[in-house]
């Protein structure tokens, strides 16, 4: 394995996997006060440490949240050490809020952009994407692709455009056949590589991967992990990502020790550790881990996979 080391400007994601046979990367979100904002920079340089290929910033459906995530990716492109991709959503975006995103973006040399469909807006029951500009992300990533074709960007084949993937299936879109149908049309439409949703049953992922095959979907696909630090972390991730399952043996060890926060905690980290070993093993393009805007598990898992034959001892942290 081999991680990025050099941050002298951002990279186009071709770029960085073209140089990061298996790439690490970290996802963030903006903080929502100024002392949140502290905690997080404070815990940077850890991050720092790990050499990551890129780190993501989320991005949510209200302008304040919007802000905060362009506050946080020029933030982060402006110290160096961490080459950020922020999320771009459909909801509740016009044709000119995305040119204004995207030419901000451009100027600060900011090289990728990862799309989603997004969530419904907060206390929205009768929320209908299809009266939305860009109702579904296939729709966002044709329209970032033609854009490209401009040629307004510093490099000349515009933003990396990365899409998220659901190895457990979407909730709105039971059946999985037309799931599928759906990636693909999102890969045809210009996107460079897959970042999956959490998983916690790597079969699950290498079905996924498998199916994608059948497909013709051959894009770079980058497997979404998170390490379980609470029973109520666990709790939350369910209601976060609908679908996800949390398989048996997990749920047992948890509730076993489910009165020992620390023992929970060292058990979500050696599953998650368990999990990046076995997807080493199989070759896995890129492991992206999900935060919470927390380096204290990701720090320990990254220091058990310093005995993983595939990675350098230059990449060990401890």
């Amino acid at each position: 394995m081999c991680f990025a080391g050099r941050y002298d400007a951002t990279m186009h994601i071709l770029d960085i996997l073209e140089r990061d046979p298996t790439t690490i990367s970290f996802e963030f979100f903006p903080p929502r006060s100024d002392s949140a904002a502290s905690e997080l920079a404070g815990r940077m340089d850890s991050f720092r440490s790990l050499a990551p290929s890129f780190v993501s910033v989320t991005y949510g459906a209200g302008g304040s949240t919007r802000k905060r995530t362009h506050d946080l990716v020029v933030s982060l492109k402006g110290n160096g050490g961490l080459d950020p991709v922020p999320h771009l959503t459909c909801v509740q975006q016009t044709p000119e809020e995305l040119e204004d995103i995207l030419s901000r973006y451009e100027a600060h040399g900011i090289s990728n952009i990862l799309v989603i469909r997004g969530d419904a807006p907060e206390g929205s029951d009768q929320y209908d994407s299809d009266s939305e500009a860009f109702p579904h992300a296939v729709d966002l990533v044709r329209s970032i692709r033609r854009r490209n074709e401009i040629g307004t960007h510093p490099d000349k084949r515009g933003f990396g455009i990365g899409i998220a993937g659901f190895p457990e299936g979407h909730p709105e879109t039971p059946n999985r056949l037309r799931q599928m149908d759906h990636l693909k049309a999102k890969v045809e439409a210009g996107a460079d590589w897959i970042t999956t949703q959490m998983f916690f049953d790597n079969r699950v992922f290498y079905d996924w991967c498998e199916q994608c095959d059948l497909n013709g979907i051959s894009l770079p696909k980058i497997a979404g992990i998170m390490p379980i630090t609470s029973l109520a972390t666990m709790k939350r991730m369910a209601d976060l990502a609908a679908g996800t399952n949390f398989p048996a043996r997990l749920q047992k060890r948890i509730y076993k020790h489910q009165d020992d926060p620390a023992a929970v905690e060292q058990i979500g980290v050696q599953w998650a550790t368990e999990q990046c070993n076995d997807l080493l093993d199989h070759d896995v393009r890129g492991v992206h881990f999900y935060t919470l805007n927390r380096s204290d598990a990701t720090m320990r898992i990254f220091s058990a996979l310093g005995a993983h034959s595939s990675i350098p001892l230059r990449n060990n942290p401890i």
